[in-house]
């Protein structure tokens, strides 16, 4: 958003062009604006019940707020109500007359510029704060203000547009989830292979009488598996020393991420003991999050050899009875989720499920035929699923550049007509210029 200014533009600083007011409000006041109120997506803010503290300040209508605390987060808004009460760690912009109504807050709400402008002007660590100095030391560009009004216009007709496609695009991820979770349930219950069992008459007429599909049997994990076992307490290091050691974060989506992966030094029998194999699956046994508990991983052959650490549970399938694929998919479905968030236990805000749960989770298990068939559909379609986020991805990454480069257009003169007959903004800052000078040259805070 910098450059050559289009004819007739002018600039200056925020500190020339706004007071920075410091009304004082009165404490218990409802409603109340708080940093956390303001979306930093958006730059929208909600209003709760919560009523104002002591030492508040009262903002009016139009003036442009910008957080002080955490600035490069971009909480910036712009009051819509005649007066609000709103806390003291915002700094308030009070337009002196250079701009119409949201062309300030346009300008600076989604300028990546100003936020790193307002980072490099903070102090503290865990909670960078900066000055009312570095948040009006910033120069605007400015257009004559019929041309301010036209461009906001444009942004407020086009930003629109952009927020109704990012939320027709937010809906994707829910969609994807629902279709793995059918796709599942499907799989599980015999429904997703229903026509390849079709093709076996003896097969369907046994169908028609029982709601089980041929073939099928309603089982427990115990009895496919030929072991459950905890993992190491042993320390983790992020030093490559010793033996790789598989934790939580290291569950991800049926399947192991390396992405976050620690060490340890085991005495060679636990090592042998807690040693993985292709075709083992890691279930996550306790967390503060009953959501993951029950969540797991299928160990497939580069991961030969690591160890897990004690909040996992190894389960080692036997093979000639399950296909561990097939029981990964199994213990990811919802039926299982239901039975694991029935059986977790919190203690202490830690929720847990130990091996003997886990052993008696119940499931329907088919022949290792259509194990093997339903693992390649499920498979199959999941892949689909994947090229579909892939793609909403990267639809999602370019929509959100579409404001910050929209914006830059229209600060560049770019987005709407230019009328040679609009009073140049040079005019204009003379004026306040003028007013300002005959008010004694006040810095432009007011008490």
């Amino acid at each position: 958003m910098n450059g050559e200014l289009p004819k007739g533009w002018a600039s200056a600083r925020i500190g020339e062009l706004c007071d920075v007011p410091k009304d004082k409000g009165h404490e218990g006041v409802v409603p109340y604006l708080e940093i956390g109120n303001v979306d930093i997506n958006s730059k929208e803010y909600t209003l709760t019940d919560k009523p104002s503290v002591k030492g508040c300040r009262i903002a009016k209508k139009h003036d442009v707020l910008v957080s002080r605390v955490r600035p490069t987060r971009g909480a910036i808004t712009w009051i819509r109500e005649d007066e609000l009460a709103v806390s003291s760690a915002f700094t308030m912009l009070r337009n002196r007359g250079a701009f119409t109504e949201k062309y300030l807050w346009r300008y600076l709400a989604w300028n990546q510029n100003y936020f790193d402008h307002l980072g490099e002007n903070c102090t503290g660590t865990m909670y960078p704060t900066t000055s009312d100095d570095a948040i009006i030391d910033f120069k605007v560009p400015i257009a004559p203000l019929p041309e301010q009004h036209r461009l906001v216009a444009k942004l407020e007709e086009v930003h629109s547009k952009v927020e109704s496609s990012q939320k027709r695009i937010a809906k994707i991820p829910v969609i994807l989830k629902r279709f793995r979770q059918s796709v599942l349930a499907a799989a599980c219950s015999g429904r997703l292979t229903s026509d390849w069992r079709e093709k076996d008459p003896i097969a369907q007429r046994e169908a028609d009488r029982d709601e089980i599909p041929s073939g099928w049997k309603p089982i427990c994990v115990g009895d496919v598996v030929e072991n459950l076992k905890y993992g190491t307490a042993q320390k983790c290091g992020y030093e490559k020393q010793g033996v790789p050691v598989l934790r939580i974060p290291n569950v991800v989506n049926g399947l192991i991420d390396c992405s976050d992966l620690k060490y340890a030094k085991l005495p060679s029998k636990e090592r042998e003991q807690l040693k993985l194999y292709d075709g083992d699956i890691l279930l996550i046994r306790s967390n503060g999050s009953v959501s993951l508990v029950g969540r797991c991983a299928l160990v497939e052959e580069e991961y030969s050899g690591f160890a897990y650490a004690g909040y996992l549970i190894r389960i080692r399938p036997i093979r000639g009875l399950v296909d561990p694929k097939f029981l990964n998919l199994v213990l990811g479905s919802y039926d299982i989720r239901l039975q694991i968030e029935l059986e977790a236990r919190s203690t202490s805000g830690v929720n847990n499920i130990n091996s003997e749960e886990v052993r008696a989770l119940r499931f329907l298990l088919p022949p290792s035929t259509e194990q093997q068939e339903i693992v390649r559909r499920v498979e199959s379609l999941f892949a689909l699923a994947d090229q579909i986020e892939a793609r909403f991805q990267k639809a999602q990454a370019q929509v959100d550049k579409l404001s910050p480069s929209i914006l830059a257009k229209a600060f560049r003169g770019e987005l709407v007509p230019q009328d040679p007959n609009d009073e140049p903004a040079s005019v204009l800052l003379q004026k306040i210029k003028t007013v300002r000078e005959k008010s004694g040259g006040k810095h432009g805070r007011t008490k």
